[in-house]
């Protein structure tokens, strides 16, 4: 249980950092929790809940999307995966939940594509950190 929530914490973390590069490069990936003029508990407990949906639908919808795309996956050599991931980043910020994409399509397309790039990194960094022992 522990491990789990290390994890929604990492996660939870590695969506803030990329935010903060993806407003640096003047993309609209957008955390409530950094932008509100007090940060309160509500704001962080709003960014929890929409990591949240972030993960069930990387666990749900993104093996679908995989299936579905999987010629298409063969024919790019593999990138289009990272389009995957940011169309399923990008559905998580349409719930408008702890993070949001701003801006036009193409603009609010690219932020979640390299918002989904700098959260896989920045999450694999952070997870060196987590455990994941196989005995629990």
């Amino acid at each position: 249980m522990t491990k789990l929530l290390l994890k929604w914490v990492v996660l939870a973390l590695s969506v803030v950092a990329a935010s903060l590069i993806c407003q640096s490069l003047g993309l609209g990936f957008y955390v409530k929790a950094l932008h509100a003029s007090k940060s309160q508990v509500g704001d962080i407990l709003e960014l929890f809940i929409g990591v949240a949906i972030l993960a069930v639908l990387n666990s749900t919808l993104k093996p679908i999307l995989k299936i579905l795309a999987f010629p298409l996956t063969c024919l790019t050599l593999g990138l289009f995966s990272f389009v995957i991931n940011a169309a399923v980043l990008y559905i998580a910020a349409m719930v408008d939940i702890g993070f949001t994409i701003k801006g036009p399509l193409l603009n609010s397309f690219l932020a979640a594509l390299v918002g989904s790039i700098l959260i896989s990194c920045i999450n694999a960094v952070l997870g060196i950190f987590v455990k994941d022992n196989k005995d629990d």
